[in-house]
């Protein structure tokens, strides 16, 4: 049986993987999605509703067959059209990245969003009075401000984004929660098996709202003596 462990732990390297992976689609998708819908152009702020509202409205299980199965028809069926006879199969760690980083660039988005609007737009006027150019003003006087808001909603999609990773087992990938159910089926104790995987994701999830608080803190330095000014 410590076989089977040891297989569940490899797999918890490649949920890592995902999760970490996704995370970054996700924020580079927040913060497009942001930006669209705070440029207060109405095809850009339209096209970033649309995505945010449909995105949110269907199941995540769903969007990730939808992907898996209907991107590899979808992109076949291009390659055919431009002239290309051999087909390709989409690889399931690309697919279960793409997905789960889209799904949750929507959440981030609206995270992000939020944090922005949370910053006094006084600042940024009183730095392009400066010389700063929008780029600039956004490293140096939105950003930083923008991680302390954002990071009490950022923590919980991180967290929710984790779990979410399980769900690319059911398209073959190899992670944690299928090496759990194949070793429970393999053995018949699927409650051992469960539960350690379990034990894992209890395990990430803690050290990261460790992490995360230190990254708060880090932030946080000076605001509230700031506010009580």
């Amino acid at each position: 049986m410590n076989d089977y462990y040891l297989a569940i732990l490899h797999g918890s390297l490649l949920t890592v993987g995902v999760s970490l992976a996704s995370l970054a689609v996700a924020t580079l998708l927040g913060l497009v999605g942001a930006a669209a819908k705070l440029s207060g152009n109405r095809p850009l702020v339209w096209g970033a509703s649309v995505y945010t509202t449909i995105v949110r409205g269907v199941p995540e299980l769903l969007m990730m067959l939808l992907v898996f199965y209907g991107g590899a028809i979808g992109l076949n069926n291009l390659l055919e059209w431009l002239g290309y006879e051999e087909g390709i199969d989409l690889d399931p760690f690309v697919a279960g990245v793409l997905t789960i980083g889209f799904i949750y660039g929507a959440y981030m988005t609206e995270t992000f969003r939020g944090a922005i609007l949370a910053i006094p737009r006084g600042q940024m006027e009183a730095a392009w009075a400066f010389g700063m150019g929008r780029f600039q003003t956004f490293v140096r006087i939105t950003l930083p401000q923008m991680v302390r808001y954002a990071l009490p909603s950022f923590t919980n999609n991180w967290l929710v984004l984790i779990k979410a990773t399980a769900l690319v087992s059911l398209i073959g990938l190899h992670d944690m929660t299928y090496l759990a159910k194949q070793s429970s089926a393999a053995v018949r104790e699927p409650f051992a098996f469960f539960m350690f995987a379990a034990g894992l994701y209890l395990m990430f999830t803690s050290l990261s709202l460790w992490a995360l608080r230190l990254v708060s803190a880090r932030y946080s330095l000076g605001a509230d003596k700031v506010q009580l000014l």
